[in-house]
């Protein structure tokens, strides 16, 4: 492959792990930052872009690119302040992709992989069934809607051949350094306490980290993969119960799992900004990845217990404090 890899959101959870990933198989890497102090693994090309958006210049950016990775994105807002979320989440996630995709095809980028989310689909099928890849989208937040719109500016561009597309479509994604939900359900799970948590008998699919960067890495090489859009998850789908075990264990706490109604976690006292995170993993939401593992012969490296292994030892070295 001739020319270089930029990623976007170079110097964020995912785009850390990447660049190096990429840095380590002897590729040229130029890493997107918002700030010039952003902190980028060696070997890394800068090029800072303080906005990604309607009015982002992306000239003198992409002449030596061969593949751009869209990382970048408005996410989850803990607390939102935005006076109107969809439109916050369109400029970044809809308005910015188009820029850049537009871009990209003027500069004879060969391939652009984006980074979606299984949330352009919904927060999980009614019947509890896993999503497919032909299932109609039907999200239920901005955020959702906005990763959607950003899959349909990549289908229009590539439509004509000049680019090939590449759209992956994630779960919760986790992995040493993650935050959110799963960062304070590490906190939740780093405390000796019993945790009314043991009835939750529901099913998610996850990715971890590992996993999402060897996607992201057939996506960028093998050709069959152009012009698809693939769901992804790691191997074995975890009730939050199960999920919350596995934790404890790897932190070396006890399990120490009590049956208790979904309904008592807005009542756990002064850890109740934790436990409505964990209620936000509490619905069912999984995906059927076959197409990836059938079209491209891709299975995830990184088994569940390794991940959450790997999760523990770094939140015991220091991260999360």
């Amino acid at each position: 492959m001739s020319g270089a890899i930029l990623v976007t959101g170079a110097s964020g959870f995912i785009g850390t792990a990447l660049c190096r990933h990429l840095i380590r198989q002897g590729r040229r890497v130029i890493g997107v930052v918002r700030r010039s102090s952003a902190k980028l693994p060696a070997g890394v090309e800068r090029r800072v872009v303080p906005d990604i958006g309607l009015a982002t210049d992306w000239a003198g950016q992409l002449g030596d690119v061969d593949t751009v990775v869209h990382l970048a994105a408005r996410v989850h807002i803990m607390r939102e302040r935005a006076v109107s979320p969809l439109y916050a989440f369109r400029y970044v996630n809809t308005y910015g992709t188009r820029k850049l995709a537009k871009a990209s095809v003027a500069q004879g980028v060969r391939r652009m992989v984006y980074i979606s989310s299984v949330k352009a689909l919904g927060d999980g099928r009614p019947d509890g069934a896993p999503y497919r890849d032909d299932d109609l989208p039907a999200p239920t937040d901005a955020y959702g809607q906005s990763k959607l719109e950003g899959e349909r500016i990549l289908e229009e561009v590539g439509g004509d051949g000049r680019i090939e597309t590449v759209v992956l479509r994630p779960p919760l994604v986790y992995g040493p350094g993650v935050r959110g939900n799963f960062r304070a359900l590490m906190k939740l799970c780093d405390t000796p306490l019993p945790l009314p948590l043991g009835e939750l008998d529901n099913r998610r699919s996850l990715l971890a980290q590992d996993n999402l960067i060897d996607a992201i890495t057939r996506a960028i090489d093998d050709p069959r993969a152009a012009g698809r859009i693939y769901l992804l998850r790691d191997g074995e789908d975890l009730s939050t119960s199960e999920l919350i075990r596995r934790l404890r264990v790897a932190l070396g706490r006890p399990e120490r799992l009590v049956a208790a109604p979904v309904g008592i976690l807005p009542a756990l006292g002064n850890v109740r900004r934790i436990a409505g995170a964990v209620q936000r993993l509490t619905g069912t939401l999984t995906v059927d990845d076959r197409a990836i593992r059938r079209e491209l012969g891709w299975t995830p490296p990184v088994d569940v217990d390794t991940a959450l292994s790997a999760v523990a030892t770094a939140w015991r070295n220091g991260w999360g404090r």
